[in-house]
């Protein structure tokens, strides 16, 4: 049983995205777990060029809008593949399309765009300072032509497959800038260049099995040129490749929530017990079309949020509205899928539980739910600020 698309079908991105999926099965995504990353996967992507969509013609990409984007990571997702593996080359690199000096466009781009190098990492979160960026306490310094960086990060995902690292760091203490916004830098740090000794990483182990990673930063050399736009700027150009880091999230979620309830779907028509179909159960159908309901309301967030941002228009809410209900509205498909399938859905080859923990993050990453409701209370309803 295949469930309809709401408003485009987009085909010419979702079928050839479908069938490259489809060559990675649930066995490949479970022994990519034990290995730690789907390397095979991520290639293919970038062979075809997918993972180019967002980069400009001119630079070796296909020029795609968010929306096209948001389409081929919700099918990946649908597909039952992970797009965590690799989505942040999308959003990240907006922030070097938009803020970027013209050398590191015309150096860097191409590559990405040709897979030469990969740029899946970003380095803002810290132990000590969670969401509260500003407080964050990594510093870069300026020694002549070079930046100093001593600090450390947490939670720096895809940093071993990476060859480039987007970094937030402060540039001007926080006590000697007027609005605790300003001093914030951003570099695009090359790992091949660098003196790896000066940087330690420590792999985190996670229940999602995404490589992801503790980093140390011990006086770390990199040079001036790896600024990204101008110094003390660097939070503006992290807010704004937010929104479409969350409208990208969005689409996995409504990819993810597909899945859910097709496979839900395919599995309460087929299991017979008490001899009848499970799904002839209300008490089993009614949560998983609920689920399905309720996907296909996020599924027409996420489309008007990415429409408004590629017109140029203001899509902060929307963005942030889109990513609460598809994650909402994938967990409670995942959970109707898990409870459809009962003992069978924590069975590894059944794949669901696998699924299962991948769309529990998130509710918690890029951003809680808790913090786009206290966002929606305050920039949207005027209400005071809960924190």
């Amino acid at each position: 049983m295949i469930l309809s698309t709401p408003v485009s079908n987009f085909p010419e991105l979702r079928d050839p995205v479908r069938d490259l999926c489809a060559r990675f099965d649930t066995h490949y995504w479970l022994k990519a777990e034990q290995d730690g990353y789907p390397d095979d996967f991520v290639q293919a992507l970038t062979e075809a060029g997918w993972l180019a969509a967002l980069i400009p013609e001119v630079y070796g990409g296909a020029g795609l809008g968010l929306t096209e984007a948001s389409v081929i990571l919700e099918e990946i997702n649908r597909s039952g593949a992970n797009s965590g593996a690799c989505h942040a080359q999308m959003y990240i690199m907006g922030t070097l399309l938009r803020h970027g000096s013209q050398a590191q466009k015309d150096e860097y781009l191409p590559q990405i765009a040709s897979g030469a190098l990969r740029l899946q990492s970003f380095g803002v979160t810290e132990p000590t300072s969670g969401s509260d960026t500003t407080r964050l306490k990594t510093t870069a310094v300026r020694r002549g032509d070079h930046y100093v960086i001593h600090g450390q990060k947490v939670w720096t995902s895809r940093l071993q497959h990476s060859d480039l690292l987007l970094l937030l760091a402060r540039t001007t203490p926080l006590n000697e800038v007027q609005r605790k916004t300003e001093g914030l830098s951003t570099f695009l740090i090359d790992l091949r260049t660098i003196d790896r000794s000066r940087m330690t990483v420590r792999p985190i182990r996670n229940m999602v099995g995404h490589e992801t990673n503790e980093v140390f930063f011990d006086d770390l050399e990199i040079p001036a040129s790896s600024l990204v736009g101008t110094e003390g700027s660097g939070f503006k150009y992290i807010l704004d490749g937010m929104n479409a880091e969350r409208i990208l999230i969005a689409a996995e979620c409504i990819g993810d929530g597909y899945w859910f309830t097709e496979r839900s779907s395919r599995y309460a028509s087929e299991r017979v017990v008490f001899d009848r179909p499970i799904g002839q159960n209300q008490g089993v159908q009614f949560p998983i079309a609920r689920a399905y309901v309720n996907v296909r309301a996020a599924d027409l967030m996420r489309y008007q949020a990415a429409a408004l941002f590629d017109a140029g228009q203001p899509c902060g809410s929307e963005a942030n509205m889109a990513k609460l209900l598809a994650a909402d509205a994938s967990w409670e498909a995942a959970n109707a899928c898990l409870q459809t399938h009962g003992g069978f859905g924590f069975a590894a080859e059944y794949d669901v539980e696998r699924k299962f923990r991948e769309t529990r993050l998130y509710q918690v990453a890029p951003i809680s739910t808790n913090l786009i409701l206290s966002f929606v209370g305050e920039k949207v309803l005027g209400m005071p600020r809960s924190y």
